[in-house]
């Protein structure tokens, strides 16, 4: 039963049928094959695993980010980045990490940071001596910190699935996320002087006062959501669902860029995203619930603890495993199935649930422009039209940086713990 059921879905994976359908279908295969259980099964299951309060979490954001996006968020962010490190050498390249870092406190999605700000940038690195496809590399990787910088859709995830706190995994992951942009600057930096691609002007000061002054509103997003967590003002859910609407008064009122005329077809998108989001975190509820019954993930867990008992060693197997796994499928499909595996690893060995998740996390960001079929290398491929395999040529130094980072926060857990435990 268990050989069926991996292979069933490695094989399905294989050619082309969508994840959530893989996941399902497999399950499927295995009640109706071996255990003589009625397919309705699977839709209760699937039920189950996403009738949870603090799910909704996850279409609140999708709101958020849309409503932001299309009120004229975007431009601004960036104008704003572009102001911070403009003037430096590669400062087009640099302002792709520091953009993506502030949409990625909005939008809670690396491929929809990927995609707002290549739709951006893209062009305007190439009008300036940037080569097409370093350009879009640059985009791709920069995409990477959209799911570790609250508030994060996966972290949500997570946090349902470990019975972990959302807000202190929210903190936990915005030190690493910075960091991961200040890393992917200075490989901006290199890059640019290695391709013999000038400095743009100088720095002002009154340019970036004014330009903080336009995106302020769009930066306070997500100063609303972790101030209000922490403060006690509102729960996770009730905070998705204030920025929502945070976002709808700052591009109607503020910006006035959102149209009322707008809002069919921005509610039409973010029901869609949401319903892949939560069809493949259901269907990943199936796949795990039959995992368990099948006693996988004792056996995987027995197996782990017998190669070694020491909390670091274990941390680097579960990296490689996390850095292929977020290759291949939707990093919340990965938390769904993983986490009930993994978790009860960790707590034998005393790790930190809080700092894990945020490291699983980490590892599925970089995942997706990890080849051959990270995410935001399909996502930027796609945009910029540029072949997959020279985006991913051309992200590879952006991803042996982000695994040096990855490394140092496996090693050194107080980089992700610090911020949460000074807020308790």
């Amino acid at each position: 039963m268990e050989a069926t059921l991996l292979l069933s879905f490695l094989v399905m994976t294989a050619i082309g049928v969508p994840v959530a359908f893989a996941l399902a279908l497999s399950a499927s295969l295995v009640l109706f094959t071996f255990m003589d259980m009625p397919q309705v099964m699977v839709t209760q299951v699937m039920y189950s695993g996403i009738d949870s309060f603090s799910f909704m979490a996850v279409p609140f954001f999708m709101l958020a980010g849309a409503f932001m996006s299309a009120g004229g968020v975007t431009t601004r962010l960036v104008n704003f980045a572009l102001a911070l490190v403009g003037s430096f050498r590669g400062g087009l390249a640099q302002a792709v990490a520091v953009a993506g870092m502030f949409f990625a406190a909005i939008s809670g999605s690396s491929a929809a940071t990927t995609a707002a700000i290549g739709s951006t940038m893209v062009n305007e690195m190439e009008k300036k001596g940037y080569r097409r496809e370093l350009a879009t590399g640059i985009v791709a990787a920069g995409g990477t910190v959209g799911i570790v910088i609250p508030p994060s859709i996966t972290l949500v995830v997570y946090g349902v699935i470990a019975n972990t706190s959302i807000g202190d995994l929210f903190m936990g992951g915005l030190l690493p996320g910075f960091l991961m942009g200040v890393v992917m600057c200075a490989v901006s930096w290199f890059l640019a002087r290695k391709e013999g691609i000038p400095k743009e002007g100088s720095f002002s000061a009154v340019s970036v006062f004014k330009c903080f002054k336009d995106s302020f509103w769009a930066l306070l997003t997500p100063v609303i959501i972790i101030g209000g967590i922490y403060g006690g003002i509102f729960t996770p859910t009730e905070a998705a669902a204030v920025a929502a609407v945070y976002g709808i008064v700052v591009g109607l009122f503020i910006y006035r860029e959102l149209k009322i005329k707008d809002f069919p077809k921005i509610i039409f998108q973010a029901v869609i995203g949401t319903t892949i989001i939560m069809f493949i975190v259901g269907a990943a509820k199936v796949f795990g619930w039959l995992m368990t019954n099948l006693e996988i993930p004792h056996h995987i867990g027995a197996f782990m603890v017998s190669i070694t008992s020491s909390p670091i060693m274990f941390l680097l197997m579960v990296n490689v495993l996390l850095l292929v796994i977020g290759t291949l499928i939707n990093a919340s499909a990965a938390v769904v199935i993983l986490t009930p595996i993994l978790l009860p690893v960790v707590e034998q060995l005393g790790i930190d649930p809080l700092f894990f998740g945020v490291l699983m996390v980490i590892n599925l960001a970089i995942g997706c422009i990890t080849p051959p079929v990270g995410l935001d290398l399909f996502v930027a491929s796609a945009i910029t039209k540029v072949p997959l395999e020279k985006v991913m040529r051309a992200s590879l130094p952006y991803l042996i940086s982000l695994l040096i980072s990855l490394l140092a926060f496996t090693m050194f857990p107080s980089i992700i713990t610090v911020l949460p435990n000074m807020l308790q």
